[in-house]
């Protein structure tokens, strides 16, 4: 529950820009994924390969994709080899060196998983509740063109003013610059704007870095050190705070 100060604070604060992290916040990237997935090792008959396990396949799949996404952040990694080489260490845990087999599981991947439509539970009721209410925008360090394939086909683009994408800003969260971008693109100011966002060390920590309030959407309830300017485990929670 809100403490009766922070209750007090939040009556005085009024928001005007609403800033959504898109992938695991509003989109459901992890069962979109796991979906995805699950696709492509039927279609590429996987088992046929020695890969007689979904659930290890995904996991393998998984902790790869997070690794290098925290390569690609930190500059250590481009874009195209994040696409394929998350693909290759997750086959050669099951000592397959096949690179031309990587490559296309990567593209086929890339292929489906804009086109499914899951959401976090309740998103798009609150982004009903706020349509009209508030700007709303996105900051993610999806790329440009899938980025837009999810919205679109998750049917969330006519909820956003403005889309900022890691390519666009020529930046990515937690780094300050793409921040600045989107108040540039905006037209916001920090006072006004309030970042949303599932990623502490990403969406959070790099809000606060810029000065922004945040709100940390944390629906499994892990336990961590920050302090964001708010936390949340289900969208209801947000409306108090607007």
């Amino acid at each position: 529950m809100l403490s009766s100060y922070l209750c007090q604070t939040v009556m005085k604060r009024k928001y005007k820009h609403l800033f959504f992290d898109l992938d695991h916040t509003l989109w459901d990237f992890d069962k979109n994924s796991e979906t995805t997935l699950r696709i492509l090792y039927d279609e590429f008959l996987l088992t046929s390969f020695g890969i007689d396990d979904f659930s290890t396949f995904y996991k393998h799949y998984s902790r790869h994709n997070d690794r290098m996404w925290e390569r690609f952040r930190k500059g250590q990694m481009r874009r195209e080899e994040l696409r394929w080489k998350r693909m290759w260490h997750t086959l050669l845990e099951f000592k397959i060196a096949d690179t031309t087999l990587a490559h296309q599981l990567s593209e086929r991947y890339l292929e489906l998983l804009p086109i499914q439509t899951a959401l976090t539970p309740h998103a798009k009721e609150i982004l009903d509740h706020c349509k009209g209410r508030y700007q709303m925008h996105l900051i993610t360090n999806g790329f440009e063109t899938t980025q837009w394939q999810k919205l679109r086909n998750a049917q969330l683009e006519s909820y956003f003013e403005e889309v900022i994408t890691s390519e666009t800003s020529n930046s990515l969260k937690p780094h300050k610059e793409i921040f600045d971008y989107a108040l540039s693109k905006t037209g916001a100011t920090i006072e006004e704007s309030l970042m949303i966002g599932d990623a502490l060390e990403i969406d959070i920590l790099g809000a606060q870095q810029a000065g922004w309030d945040q709100v940390y959407y944390n629906p499994h309830k892990q336990a961590h050190q920050r302090k964001p300017t708010y936390e949340i485990t289900c969208w209801k929670e947000l409306i108090p705070l607007l």
